[in-house]
């Protein structure tokens, strides 16, 4: 499985010839806009920076889709959707992997969302605060899932993100060094032998 950053919370996964996006962006400060193929789309929420499905262009697959697709319904604050409504987790499946997506989650998980979204072989976490949960509360909810590979997302980074956002510094910073590998290009490929770390995506 081959997972791309197009910064934010946008990734493609792959598998073998196929292809999905989930959360494709407009208007996010430093980024251009984005221009992707793929083979399906997917969103979190509604919102402009995670559904702009305009930047993606689809494409037909001959084959049997190789991704399993499942969703948890959470939130995008801490009141229960009252500030700024709900969001989808995506838990893609494929190579016998489970690929989780938290979209803008904006709270800490009950233990009964932890369990429904089960194994988790890499989590793409958003880390960034006022918008979703923060550096602090992400690591605890890598704790709740315990996954193998931790990509944080949802970040400011140089002149690339939201100005009310957090880099991603608070969220490392509870991770050991040697745990912690930079990627000097945005793309991360995953198998069963993978191990453990954090992937700061290039």
């Amino acid at each position: 499985m081959k997972i791309k950053w197009h910064g934010h919370s946008c990734f493609s996964i792959e598998s073998g010839e196929y292809t999905l996006v989930v959360d494709p962006y407009t208007g996010v400060k430093g980024h251009g806009e984005l221009d992707l193929r793929a083979n399906a789309v997917y969103a979190s929420h509604g919102h402009f920076d995670h559904n702009y499905f305009q930047a993606v262009r689809l494409s037909g697959y001959a084959g049997a889709e190789p991704f399993t697709v499942r969703t948890v319904h959470c939130f995008h604050d801490e009141c229960g959707g009252a500030k700024r409504g709900e969001n989808l987790i995506h838990i893609f499946s494929a190579e016998g992997l489970n690929a989780v997506h938290l979209g803008d989650l904006g709270h800490l998980l009950s233990d009964e969302q932890a369990e429904e979204i089960g194994p988790c072989d890499v989590l793409m976490v958003p880390v960034g605060g006022y918008y979703t949960i923060d550096g602090d509360e992400a690591f605890r909810v890598c704790e709740q899932l315990k996954p193998r590979v931790i990509i944080p997302m949802h970040y400011r980074h140089g002149k690339y993100g939201f100005d009310e956002i957090s880099e991603a510094g608070v969220f490392l910073k509870h991770f050991p060094e040697s745990f912690l590998k930079y990627y000097d290009e945005p793309v991360v490929e995953l198998t069963a032998e993978t191990e453990p770390h954090v992937a700061v995506l290039g």
